[in-house]
Order: C-alpha cells, then sequence, then structure tokens
C-alpha cells in the first residue's frame, strides 16, 4: 500500500512542497541568527569604542583592554569573546558606521575575513562580490589569494577575470551554513560534530524563536 502511495504524482507533489517548506524556514532561520549575530557584534565594538575614552579610535590602553575584556567575558558568558574575535567586532563598527552598516546577507565569518583587508575600496569590492556571486567564505578566501581586485584594478580584461572568478565557486548550502562556528558559539550550541544534522537544526531554529 506505502509504495503504491509513494508513486502517485499527488503524493510525490506533497514530498516535494514540504520539502521546499523546510528549506524555506531553515533558510530563515539562518538569516535571523546571522542578523542578529551581526548586529550584536557591532553593538559590542560601538560599546567597546566609546568606552575608550569618549570613542577614540587608539585608547592609551587599548590592548590591555581588549585582553582583560577577553578573559572577563568568556568567564561569565563562555566562547565567543577571544581577544582576535573583539578586536574584529571593534573594527566592525570603525569600518561600518551606522549609515553603512554591514549586510546580513553575509555571515561574521565573511566579515572576519573582509576585515583584514586594510583598502576599504578593495575590501568593497570583495563585498559586494561576495553578495553578487554568493561566495562562501574558502571562495572569498581563494579569490583574494588570488588578488581578484589588483588584476581587475591592471586593467586587464575584465570580463575575463571575472568569468574567471566564477570558476570553482562553490555556494553555500543550508546544511553548511549552518556549520558555521560563529554561529554555534554566538547561540551557545555544542560544536556540529557532537550533533546529528536534525538535533542541529533543530536547536537553531528553537534558538531563533527565543
Amino acid at each position: 500500500m506505502s509504495s503504491e502511495l509513494q508513486s502517485t504524482p499527488d503524493y510525490q507533489n506533497l514530498i516535494d512542497r514540504i520539502s521546499e517548506t523546510y528549506d524555506a524556514g531553515r533558510r530563515c532561520a539562518l538569516r535571523v541568527v546571522n542578523s542578529l549575530l551581526l548586529e550584536t557584534y557591532w553593538q559590542i565594538g560601538h560599546d567597546i569604542v566609546e568606552f575608550e575614552q569618549g570613542g577614540k579610535v587608539r585608547a592609551d590602553y587599548g590592548t590591555a583592554l581588549l585582553h582583560t575584556l577577553s578573559c572577563d567575558l568568556t568567564r561569565r558568558n563562555g566562547k565567543g569573546f577571544s581577544r582576535s574575535n573583539l578586536i574584529y567586532m571593534r573594527l566592525l563598527y570603525l569600518e561600518y558606521p551606522i549609515s553603512q552598516k554591514p549586510s546580513d546577507l553575509l555571515s561574521w565569518s565573511h566579515y572576519v575575513e573582509l576585515l583584514r583587508i586594510d583598502d576599504r575600496l578593495e575590501r568593497g569590492f570583495y563585498e559586494q562580490q561576495s553578495i553578487k556571486e554568493r561566495w562562501s567564505v574558502p571562495e572569498l578566501q581563494r579569490q583574494k589569494k588570488s588578488s581578484l581586485f589588483l588584476r581587475l584594478a591592471a586593467g586587464k580584461d575584465k570580463s575575463q577575470i571575472l568569468q574567471l572568478a566564477s570558476q570553482g565557486q562553490a555556494v553555500e548550502k543550508p546544511s553548511d551554513l549552518l556549520r558555521d562556528p560563529y554561529v554555534f558559539e554566538f547561540l551557545k550550541i555544542p560544536e556540529p560534530h557532537t550533533l546529528n544534522e536534525t538535533d542541529l537544526e533543530k536547536q537553531l531554529c528553537d534558538q531563533s524563536l527565543t
């Protein structure tokens, strides 16, 4: 009886609709979490900079402040507050003022990579290309390493270079995005390898609704 049911077009259409709804829900949950994570980290960066003598970029105790903050915040809140992560939160606020806040179409891992680029024009190029081409973090790293921006700026054939940039592009699937380590730290979810896929997705969706 079940095999007969499974072979009917109506049943297959039901399977397709449910699967599409489920995938859309996972993507929506991730976007909500990612948006909250970026907003939270931007606000933390704001608070750090404001504490540094009324917002001065360079404070006399800057290095000591971040080290001390890292120790105390980790003791109170757990993972997510390494000194390097605090540095990038601070940079996120400084490099993305409120009128130019980071796009939630990219993950925090993307912005960690982007904030390592000192030149703002170059960073803006990679940010826009990451959004437009839906680059994964490894693909963004590959494009940076290949000096795509510098090759474009040097006046070479832009269409050929952009075509080359798209080769080997790894578009992230929801299951890949769910495994961003920064998301797990932010939600206080155990490392991915300790959970099966179903439990992982359930915890992420539960967290995003609280």
